[in-house]
């Protein structure tokens, strides 16, 4: 006798998709359906990334390093540049001297301040530096930031790529759900039948019925109620992650426009051709070569900025108090009252030496990890594609041979079905068949999941957009 376990029928499937949920770790919120509309893969794709946080988060980064080109290009044009201002009430002065006249008050060594005539102080300071010549190391700075800017926006692609995959299989998951649903319908109306046969035959008196099968089949449809409402629950959480992850302010659910969970109609390559592809795609290889670069370029960068540089510094001061007289002696300066202004040639060399050479040392250091953590990667994405591909082929071989003993449990059923209508199969050899068709459905729209989406991971993993793999 076929030996039957019922725990195993839908416990793969309900595993499956709690974990490609799972991984979201959303919260659940309420929603207020208005509305119910369809939605390609492509559209859920544009929409959930524009709604996600995460990803607005790590856009932050590839902003900053932007900002910090900006900053490396402000140094070319006048980096320093500075203006002040004073303000305040002084005394006047005066002198017992009648020979004197106010522009010379210098001259008289009793000058006293004058407490009883207040007026306002102003004072302007302006200054600036404009570098003439620095043998590059403005530019090469400048190129610095660059390639860091580079390098973040392809971490950023990475990021894009991860969360893509999750938005992969979250959408299939939904798919696979309404699979599972469709199902369990028929599974059930399959059950109805096996129980109306039962009855029959324990109306009938037939001594063919065993005991036992009934309490088998008794089980099952305890087992059976379970499992059923485990995937009614799973769906209605797939629901809720859908609606949270497009967060549509219009309160509108969302269903794919997939319906039908099929394979995708894609051969696999050779190993070969995702190792290559792999090396020439992968955003994060990218972002570390980019990353050593920049930080060659940085060091350039360093070695230039400790070498004397050619500057032009100007300078322009104005004060003015009206009870303060300007003097007329250039040697004597009113800082009460006076014009003056500057520019000239200036030579700047840092003699920080120990700085300078710790500074360096760092930066070899930073570039020496950057070379390490190129190398790690690319092993890391070699045994990547590596499991990758076999985890596909294996996925390739389960859907192919599910799909064969689905067909042979189908003549099964049929063969047991004539069997019993020309009374001379039994009833158990009837429900046997019937439960393995069931398990066998349900194990082939799983391992089309599983084929599918590490058809997704193998393209994720060897840099391909998992746009080309759908519309493939």
């Amino acid at each position: 006798m076929h030996s039957f376990k019922p725990q195993n029928l839908f416990l793969m499937t309900a595993r499956t998709l709690s974990f490609f949920l799972l991984t979201f770790s959303l919260l659940s919120m309420p929603v207020v359906a208005q509305d119910t509309l369809q939605i390609s893969f492509d559209a859920f794709l544009s929409k959930a990334k524009q709604s996600s946080g995460q990803l607005k988060l790590q856009k932050q980064d590839v902003e900053l390093a932007e900002n910090r080109v900006d900053l490396a290009q402000a140094q070319r044009i006048l980096p320093n540049l500075s203006f002040d201002t004073q303000h305040g009430l002084v005394p006047g002065v005066e002198s017992n001297r009648d020979d004197l006249s106010e522009n010379e008050y210098y001259l008289d060594p009793n000058l006293e301040n004058n407490w009883e005539n207040w007026a306002v102080y102003t004072k302007f300071e302006l200054s600036a530096v404009q570098p003439i010549f620095t043998w590059g190391a403005i530019n090469k700075a400048i190129d610095a930031a660059k390639l860091g800017a580079e390098a973040a926006r392809y971490k950023y692609d990475a990021d894009q790529a991860n969360y893509e995959m999750r938005l992969f299989e979250l959408y299939y998951s939904y798919v696979l759900a309404l699979e599972i649903e469709r199902l369990l319908n028929e599974a059930q109306e399959k059950i109805d039948q096996i129980e109306r046969q039962i009855t029959k035959m324990q109306e009938e008196g037939n001594e063919s019925l065993d005991e036992s099968d009934v309490f088998k089949f008794e089980i099952y449809k305890s087992e059976f109620e379970i499992q059923k409402a485990e995937v009614f629950e799973n769906m209605g959480f797939v629901r809720e992650t859908w609606n949270y992850v497009l967060r549509d302010d219009e309160g509108t659910v969302y269903e794919p426009e997939v319906r039908f969970l099929d394979p995708i109609s894609m051969e696999l390559e050779s190993i070969d051709f995702y190792q290559e592809a792999a090396f020439n795609n992968r955003p994060e290889l990218k972002a570390l070569e980019v990353g050593e670069e920049a930080t060659r370029t940085y060091i350039s960068s360093l070695k230039k900025q400790n070498l004397p540089g050619l500057y032009l510094a100007g300078f322009f001061n104005f004060a003015h108090t009206p009870n303060r007289p300007r003097q007329s002696n250039p040697f004597i300066i009113n800082n009460t009252n006076k014009l003056s202004g500057g520019a000239g040639f200036t030579i700047r060399q840092k003699l920080n030496f120990f700085s300078i050479k710790a500074n360096l040392e760092r930066s070899r250091i930073e570039l020496k990890k950057a070379d390490y953590a190129q190398d790690a990667a690319e092993d890391g994405i070699m045994l990547e594609v590596n499991n990758t591909y076999r985890q596909a082929s294996v996925a390739a071989v389960k859907v192919e041979q599910t799909d064969e003993a689905l067909v042979t449990s189908k003549r099964w059923v049929r063969q047991e079905q004539l069997d019993y209508d020309f009374g001379m199969g039994e009833v158990k050899d009837l429900i046997d068949a019937m439960k393995k068709e069931l398990e066998l459905k349900l194990k082939q729209k799983e391992r089309i999941f599983e084929f599918n989406s590490s058809l997704a991971k193998l393209n994720k993993v060897s840099g391909i957009p998992l746009t080309t793999l759908i519309s493939n």
